[in-house]
């Protein structure tokens, strides 16, 4: 089966590694890949070849992640033509991938976020492509909503799911005992920003390491600089596999603004790490039941209390469920869904497009 992978944005993130992992399991069961990209970073063209894929890259001054652009439709039209299955992520790409493919190509979509959080979404050209999805995997609430509000049939929507390595990962030697880990882009909506904030307002904060990448990079350091952090907060840049240093944490914290499923809090709650997150989206799901420590976002000085109190053990999530929770996210199993799912479409008949 080749499948054709259409992402509105090739970069550093979670999405991004998701369907990589995906795509280099399903290789591994016989299934080729064709990965598309509206959009690249060198960087992210970086982290598909380190994951055996190479990227064909269209290019533009758009970002696709949230317009709808008849080019990158034309662009990809030739493209899909002897695909089996396209599975595109991100709307810019779904909706694209909906103009462009076969009537007879079984169409899979992916939204990692809510769609309110960039402006106003384009909800009459989401409408256009709705009939055309033939799957879609919301990663959290806010994306289950959009498709639903877009037209897309409740019958055709599946929670998203996304592989997590590492959750037997060994701790990395010399790394400070006790320490706060974040990892996740260095973006507005990982609100790393608001970490610091909080970090400044603790008694006695231990190490904090900042693992990640992205555009607040100076800013966060300026920051830093500004509170007389430097010799807590320290920034360790992207790492690929960031289990061997979130393991042995004294907490991961996921401060967002904005958060449909966090492969980074899974994968510390599968490595028995307590994590401290905020009451958005899809986290309040996640760290259900005792799992896990949330705030409310934007709130520097509830964020510091929770991190004290953690660190002092007078909140303690229920870090033995969160681990057992968590490992239905290994990377074999959600290969198999996808891989599943995909043949389904296949045989099921093409359903008789309105006039």
């Amino acid at each position: 089966m080749l499948v054709a992978r259409v992402v509105a944005k090739l970069e550093l993130g979670g999405a991004q590694l998701s369907l990589l992992r995906v795509a280099g399991a399903l290789a591994e069961r016989g299934h080729r890949t064709r990965l598309l990209a509206g959009n690249a970073t060198p960087a992210g063209l970086q982290l598909a070849r380190a994951h055996g894929v190479e990227a064909e890259v269209m290019g533009c001054g758009v970002d696709l992640q949230w317009h709808c652009d008849p080019g990158f439709a034309a662009w990809l039209a030739p493209r899909l033509s002897s695909a089996d299955v396209v599975h595109a992520h991100m709307l810019g790409a779904w909706w694209a991938a909906a103009m462009a493919v076969r009537g007879e190509v079984p169409l899979v979509a992916s939204e990692h976020n809510g769609y309110a959080w960039w402006g106003e979404p384009p909800w009459a050209m989401m409408a256009e492509a709705a009939e055309r999805v033939d799957r879609f995997y919301a990663h959290g609430p806010g994306a289950r909503a959009g498709a639903l509000r877009a037209g897309i049939l409740e019958d055709c929507i599946r929670p998203g799911i996304s592989p997590v390595v590492g959750m037997d990962a060994r701790p990395r030697p010399g790394l400070p005992s006790p320490r706060i880990v974040f990892t996740g882009r260095l973006s507005r909506d990982k609100a790393p920003d608001v970490l610091i904030d909080a970090i400044a307002r603790m008694t006695a904060p231990p190490p904090v390491l900042i693992l990640g990448a992205g555009g607040l990079l100076d800013d966060l350091q300026a920051q830093v600089a500004q509170l007389g952090l430097e010799s807590v907060v320290r920034f360790c840049g992207w790492v690929d596999e960031p289990g061997p240093w979130v393991t042995g944490s004294s907490l991961q914290v996921c401060p967002s603004r904005d958060e449909a499923f966090s492969q980074t809090a899974v994968l510390a709650m599968g490595l028995g790490v307590p994590v401290v997150g905020t009451n958005v989206d899809g986290f309040p799901e996640t760290l259900a039941d005792g799992r896990g420590i949330m705030v409310s976002p934007e709130d520097p000085e509830a964020l510091a209390v929770a991190l004290e109190q953690v660190l002092a053990g007078w909140l303690r999530p229920d870090t033995a469920a969160a681990r057992v929770w968590a490992r239905q996210f290994d990377t074999e199993r959600v290969a198999t869904v996808y891989e599943q799912d995909y043949n389904d479409l296949r045989r099921a008949p093409a359903p008789e497009l309105a006039p």
